[in-house]
């Protein structure tokens, strides 16, 4: 039985900014799944069964996480 390949693409983007000689202040926007392809599971592998082959739940769609960390 075949199953579907993982197709995912992750993008992060960050910029650190010092604020002081002793503090930084550390941005960054996070995009997991960019391209919003839907994640499949594996098909229902119980031979004989009416639903033998089909694929029925998926994973996590796209996720954006933004973060600010303070650096002292």
């Amino acid at each position: 039985m075949r199953v579907p390949v993982l197709q995912e693409a992750d993008l992060i983007v960050g910029k650190t900014f010092s604020l002081t000689e002793r503090f930084s202040l550390e941005s960054r926007a996070e995009v997991f799944n960019l391209t919003n392809t839907p994640p499949f599971n594996d098909p229902n592998g119980s031979f004989g069964a009416p639903g033998f082959g089909s694929i029925t739940s998926a994973g996590n769609p796209r996720d954006f996480e933004f973060a600010l960390k303070l650096h002292f």
